[in-house]
């Protein structure tokens, strides 16, 4: 600071900080017209990149010419602190509201020494302080120019923002005498205590506002803090402390499981998950990573449970320190919270701004616990009610005797990879030309959607409840339907004398789990379909291979005449997350044991690299969708005169981000024949004719199909219409 008395704007430093003055000024105007869409970033970023490098001109000329004065000095801060407010308003729209407070800090301490005059009185010159401030403008000159990622934009200003902090801090724990250390480490414990209450537990709710409510319980602990004794006060850390450790570790459970699932986390069945989850990372990722993220999710649930009570602890103690002035934070946080309660005040997410946080939380948990716990005895009597269960063989799809049929599911197939998204034009192309390319040898087609009890992952979810015509929305009600004899559609095929078989690629070991409750003949797993190429990401071999050796196994000789007829239900994994790279199509009778692709380039970028770019993850999801689409038509065409029966479908939808949010559960589903009698049985379902469904194809849940498909096939003679889920035609 200068401290040498001068007329005002009497020396050259004052006449540059005021041509600063003026080209701020500009810039302000060019921030304007650039919010009306008619500014100029280059001329912006130029004026301002000038305004910046004479910061450093007037305080040398000052210094050299013996001009330096309080006025100056202040001048020349003032000019800083505007230049930076209109650079952060600029930068704010683009980057969010945030970044407005770089700009506000000097403003907002103005402010308080009105309230506190203590904080008005000068500190001794800190040049780290004039390095901070120098950092601001060019961190917001450079995100202005637009020339780096939003992510890197980002995080550079969260940076300078972090620096900026420091600094303040510093300046205000000089003036208090307080210790600066004591303070950041009370901060970051009321951070985390803070964000703990209020952190929302699902996905659309995530957002800065979010972080900006009024929970309940700090006034409450400060309050105890003030009135309990030292000892008391250790136990209730521990307690609390704890109990929020747990809670936020659910709430990012619950929040995970938004993102993945479209649903919450359940307690009491989904651990489960967290198994398959890791062996789903590890193929996807490789075991490396997935051990790595393992141990780290791993120390973080462990952090937060000790790290919370230390953080209660903290804020406790300090508050039966202070009593005075935690009193009055007291009085403001919880008139701030009536008022808000009073007139209940939102955030436009829809989000209270007064909240219960900890409490609310656990008190929904408990109920959303009882509730699931009841849903055990309504689940078991869904399973048991079955109209189908005594019903014998010859009574049994007696409308399709005699020819193969096959249950196909393909990975990730979902209602946006056909409509609302930017690749959904280029899959609708597939389908047509699919359409065509069957209709050519001797195929025709039927399509409608399906809502699936899943989201995202955890196909088996949706698997069982095609197969078993309830609702599997949860792992635990997948667990007690497994314990089940519940029947399939392939054990209705089995008892009307089908051979029946599971081929499931994504298996690397034994299911016997799986043979008990579906009841099949036999199983294709990675392990015994003689597969020898290479693998790449989850997948363990590519479709095609897949199709080719089930044909081979399976498809040899007439139905019904060289040997029983088959129903397979055959899982497509080359569109499973994460969608890159994949093997391009070869010619069939190339394939052999599936070392072909040994010398054939992968298609697609490493995982990691399509991933850095949500677009490229798009155009990856797409195009495994494509190749599994024509890789099944292409199998119908090389082999025509097989006397197939196809339903083919998708489990679930892909992940949100590539989706979009609220995308719905619904898949496309499509029934592929030879024989003309099998569509017009269907004729009564309204499904579209070919591949494709139209936006206003019918939506049946998927729980309805099997007693659908079992009342529409039921019969020997012609196709009834009746169209309804509880139509079982035994005749």
């Amino acid at each position: 600071m200068r401290a040498v008395h001068s007329p005002l704007l009497s020396g050259p430093a004052d006449r540059v900080t005021a041509v600063r003055l003026l080209l701020a000024v500009a810039v302000a105007g060019l921030a304007v017209a650039a919010a009306y869409g008619a500014g100029s970033t280059p001329a912006l970023v130029a004026v301002a990149t000038v305004a910046l490098v004479l910061d450093g001109v007037d305080g040398q000329v000052a210094r050299r010419t013996g001009t330096a004065s309080a006025f100056g000095a202040r001048f020349d801060m003032e000019v800083d602190a505007f230049l930076i407010l209109v650079l952060s308003a600029h930068v704010a729209r683009a980057e969010g509201w945030w970044v407005l407070a770089i700009g506000l800090a000097r403003y907002l301490l103005w402010l308080a020494g009105l309230v506190w005059p203590w904080l008005r009185r000068p500190v001794p010159p800190r040049f780290w302080a004039k390095v901070v401030a120098a950092v601001q403008g060019v961190v917001l000159v450079v995100v202005a120019a637009g020339v780096l990622p939003s992510w890197a934009a980002k995080l550079l200003l969260l940076a300078a923002l972090l620096l900026l902090a420091e600094s303040f801090a510093h300046q205000v724990c000089t003036l208090a005498g307080w210790s600066l250390r004591s303070v950041v480490l009370t901060v970051l414990a009321l951070a985390l205590v803070w964000g703990a209450l209020v952190l929302p537990d699902r996905p659309g709710q995530l957002g800065a506002a979010a972080l900006a409510r009024l929970p309940v319980e700090v006034p409450v602990l400060m309050a105890l803090g003030v009135l309990l004794r030292a000892r008391p006060r250790r136990v209730l850390a521990a307690l609390v402390g704890l109990l929020l450790g747990l809670v936020l570790v659910l709430k990012v459970l619950d929040l995970g499981f938004g993102v993945v699932l479209d649903r919450r986390f359940d307690p009491l069945g989904d651990i489960g998950y967290l198994g398959p989850a890791i062996g789903v990372l590890a193929d996807s990722t490789g075991p490396t990573v997935a051990v790595l993220v393992a141990i780290g999710a791993g120390v973080l649930a462990a952090g937060l449970l000790v790290g919370l009570p230390l953080a209660v602890g903290r804020l406790l103690r300090v508050a039966g320190r202070h009593r005075v002035t935690t009193v009055r934070g007291i009085a403001v946080l919880a008139a701030g919270w009536l008022v808000a309660t009073a007139v209940g005040l939102q955030y436009s997410s829809g989000l209270p701004v007064a909240g219960t946080g900890m409490v609310g939380y656990a008190s929904s948990g408990v109920v959303r616990v009882g509730k699931d716990w009841r849903d055990r005895s309504t689940f078991a009597r869904e399973i048991t009610s079955d109209r189908y269960a005594a019903v014998p063989g010859d009574r049994l799809l007696r409308g399709l005797r005699g020819q193969d049929v096959l249950l196909v599911f393909v990975e990730s197939y979902g209602r946006r990879a056909v409509e609302g998204s930017s690749f959904a034009p280029r899959v609708a192309a597939t389908l047509d030309r699919g359409t065509r390319r069957l209709s050519a040898a001797g195929f025709a087609a039927r399509s409608g959607f399906l809502t699936s009890s899943t989201f995202g992952a955890a196909s088996w979810l949706a698997h069982s409840t095609l197969q078993s015509g309830v609702w599997v929305d949860s792992q635990r009600r997948y667990q007690q339907l497994l314990g089940s004899d519940r029947l399939t559609l392939t054990r209705a095929f089995g008892r009307a004398g089908w051979r029946t078989v599971f081929d499931v690629p994504a298996n690397t070991r034994p299911w016997p789990e799986g043979a008990d409750f579906y009841g099949y003949d036999h199983e294709y797993d990675a392990g015994n379909v003689g597969y020898r190429g290479p693998k790449l990401g989850y997948a363990t071999m590519p479709d095609q291979f897949t199709l080719d050796a089930f044909r081979r196994h399976e498809l040899a000789g007439r139905p019904g005449v060289d040997r029983p007829p088959v129903m397979a239900e055959i899982d497509l994994v080359s569109s499973h997350h994460p969608w890159t790279p994949r093997f391009p199509t070869v010619p069939w009778d190339q394939l052999g044991d599936g070392s072909v692709f040994h010398r054939v380039a992968p298609l697609g970028e490493d995982a990691a690299s399509v991933f850095a770019d949500p677009e490229a993850v798009k155009r990856a999801y797409a195009d495994t969708i494509v190749y599994s689409i024509d890789t099944l038509v292409s199998f119908l065409q090389r082999w025509p005169d097989r006397d197939l029966v196809l339903v083919v479908l998708g489990d679930h939808q892909p992940h949100s981000y590539v989706t979009g949010r609220h995308p719905g559960h619904d898949v496309p589903v499509s029934v592929i024949a030879k024989d003309p009698a099998v569509l017009d049985r269907i004729a009564g379902w309204g499904w579209d004719t070919g591949l494709r469904p139209s936006a206003d194809a019918p939506v049946w849940r998927m729980d309805d199909f099997r007693d659908r498909f079992l009342a529409t096939f039921g019969s020997a003679g012609q196709p009834h219409h009746r169209g309804t889920a509880g139509g079982a035609d035994l005749d």
